[in-house]
């Protein structure tokens, strides 16, 4: 087991199963969240935060089109029953203990967003000695820095005064969500022989 993905081959190009892996969980993680984003849009936008939300439906488009263009994509047999438990795992959640049912639904949503853009850091695994000019690479370096801006506009959310009384269902949500993130996260990794490392 490695911290980081390879052995590079001569080129510096991480080996295309490895490639899969990751980009099948990322693939499945943001493709859950442009489509939740897009179920969550109003007919019409009315307030900032739904102007956001606009925004991050086509910014984890753009992750999931990035990712299936710059993969080298090869079989990988666990992919069929590893896709059934995170597609299970991104159904939404609810926040507990918010009794508005759409500012619950709105928590959820954002939990599950900030555990996919705070816990998941894809250009943590590259060794330094990869290719900085590989398709896949560079993707996986754009992917962690678009998380980082993406994030900011789940913390406004998740700190904003609309949500100051349900400071505990909030804080339980998310800590839930990152648990899970992380477990999935940690066994897809371990598969392809990537021993999950915690910054």
């Amino acid at each position: 087991m490695s911290e980081f993905l390879g052995p590079l081959d001569p080129q510096g190009r991480v080996p295309p199963y490895q490639q899969t892996r990751v980009a099948a969980f990322l693939t499945s993680a943001h493709g859950a969240l442009a489509r939740q984003f897009a179920f969550a849009l109003p007919a019409k936008l009315v307030s900032a935060w739904q102007t956001e939300l606009n925004a991050q439906v086509y910014h984890e488009a753009e992750i999931v089109s990035l990712l299936l263009r710059a993969t080298s994509w090869v079989p990988d047999l666990a992919l069929g029953y590893l896709s059934m438990s995170w597609e299970t795992a991104w159904f939404p959640q609810p926040a507990e203990g918010i009794p508005d049912q759409p500012q619950a639904q709105a928590v959820g949503l954002a939990t599950l967003a900030h555990a996919v853009h705070a816990g998941i850091r894809p250009a943590a695994l590259l060794p330094r000695e990869a290719n900085a000019d590989d398709p896949f690479v560079m993707a996986l370096r754009r992917i962690e820095l678009e998380s980082g801006r993406l994030l900011q506009a789940q913390i406004l959310f998740l700190k904003g005064p609309e949500l100051l009384p349900h400071r505990d269902a909030v804080t339980a949500a998310l800590e839930h969500r990152h648990v899970e993130i992380r477990r999935l996260w940690t066994s897809a990794l371990e598969g392809v022989g990537i021993a999950f490392h915690e910054s």
